[in-house]
């Protein structure tokens, strides 16, 4: 295997370590992400930066990965550490420990530390698992969506509902933790529909349950279907009430709604999305991939083949670098983790933050509790279940 080449510099230009942001003043990361940008195929909601049917390219990317890991220039311990995509379970064992191995290198896990893979169901069988145990993977996040077959059928899923209960299955005999993503509001999805789905956690003996409204993001098949009435979405009243049946559903068989979207059993929190709400800085890694570091937010080049050129080419796959002020700081860190159930600990947030973000954020505060939408508990700020409907029109009040 060649030996990764780091991207060249003079003396006087600053390392690609340095335009992430971090230098020896600033707090390590200690969460990491790597997009591994190839699925089987593009299901139709999809609008992620990825390759469809492409195996041609693993070996290029992983490739480029490893030169891009390369510029951390020695290894960097980490705490979390998530493997998505895409579909990382796409790649054959050759390339898949490939991976493993460059990561343990370069991003070596904690003691204790939570090690994440997305997984497609059709790839998972008892090989993959063994590899993936072997490295020391702690959890895998499967992307279900549904146990219902036409349901399945209308998100273009390549999967059965017998093969995602196999997944599953097999998955909880091997790792700590399983995940499962589900998607409500499908075309053509009836509450019912939505109640199969969220009623099979508890058979299934789940710790952990992601539940997203579908959304038409531009880009993807759906939303051209869409545009032309070939594709109508849900009414918004049956939405909501699907997502409320979810959260009363999944609460009532023991879970924690501890995230806008995200249900767990005490200790099976995903604690790498809980780095990101709680504004702690993160390595990324890949094509379109994000980081937080330093106060510098930086991102890749969203295309995989332009991603790999550049590396290849010893150029920077960066395409936004931001740094951002102490104000966007604060807001940020504030909306974000208003995501989590538990809220904000503002009095404490506020502390650091510039007086007059702090009466700008006060303001805001006071007026979304006059409306029933948040609520001041223990010093801290958090969502009301009334609030939970309409989160996302709540944060621009607060950017």
């Amino acid at each position: 295997m060649d030996v990764p080449i780091p991207r060249e510099q003079s003396e006087t230009q600053p390392s690609l370590l340095q335009e992430w942001g971090w230098n020896e003043s600033v707090e390590m990361p200690a969460s990491a992400y790597i997009h591994v940008p190839f699925c089987k195929h593009r299901c139709g909601y999809c609008n992620f930066s990825l390759l469809a049917d492409r195996p041609a390219w693993f070996d290029r990317f992983l490739g480029a990965l490893e030169r891009e890991l390369a510029e951390l220039q020695i290894p960097r311990a980490v705490e979390t550490l998530f493997i998505g995509g895409g579909t990382p379970s796409v790649l054959p064992a050759k390339q898949m420990i490939r991976l493993l191995e460059m990561l343990s290198k370069w991003l070596p896990l904690e003691a204790g530390g939570e090690w994440t893979m997305e997984c497609n169901p059709t790839d998972v069988n008892q090989d993959l698992c063994d590899l993936l145990a072997f490295y020391g993977l702690t959890r895998i996040s499967l992307g279900g969506q549904s146990f219902q077959p036409h349901k399945l059928k209308v998100l273009e899923r390549d999967h059965s509902p017998q093969q995602l209960k196999a997944a599953i299955e097999l998955a909880q005999n091997c790792f700590p933790s399983v995940s499962v993503d589900l998607i409500f509001a499908a075309p053509n999805e009836s509450l019912a529909d939505w109640r199969r789905d969220v009623d099979l956690v508890r058979e299934l003996e789940l710790h952990h349950v992601s539940t997203y409204g579908l959304t038409y993001e531009k880009g993807s098949k759906f939303w051209g279907l869409r545009e032309r009435n070939l594709l109508e979405p849900v009414v918004e009243s049956l939405e909501l009430d699907m997502y409320m049946y979810a959260i009363d559903t999944l609460t009532g068989f023991g879970l924690q709604h501890y995230e806008v979207s995200s249900f767990a059993s005490p200790g099976h929190s995903c604690r790498h999305n809980q780095a990101y709400w709680n504004g702690t800085p993160w390595w990324a890694f890949g094509p379109s991939a994000a980081r937080f570091v330093g106060g510098v937010r930086s991102v890749n080049h969203r295309g995989t083949l332009e991603y790999i050129r550049r590396i290849e080419s010893s150029r920077s796959a960066l395409t936004e670098r931001e740094q951002l002020t102490e104000e966007q700081q604060t807001r940020e860190k504030f909306v974000f983790g208003m995501r989590q159930m538990e809220g904000v600990p503002w009095a404490e947030l506020s502390l650091a933050a510039p007086e007059h973000v702090v009466q700008s954020i006060e303001n805001a505060i006071n007026l979304h509790i006059q409306h029933g939408w948040i609520e001041r508990v223990n010093n801290r700020i958090r969502l009301t279940r009334k609030g939970l409907l309409i989160s996302d029109g709540l944060w621009d009040a607060y950017l």
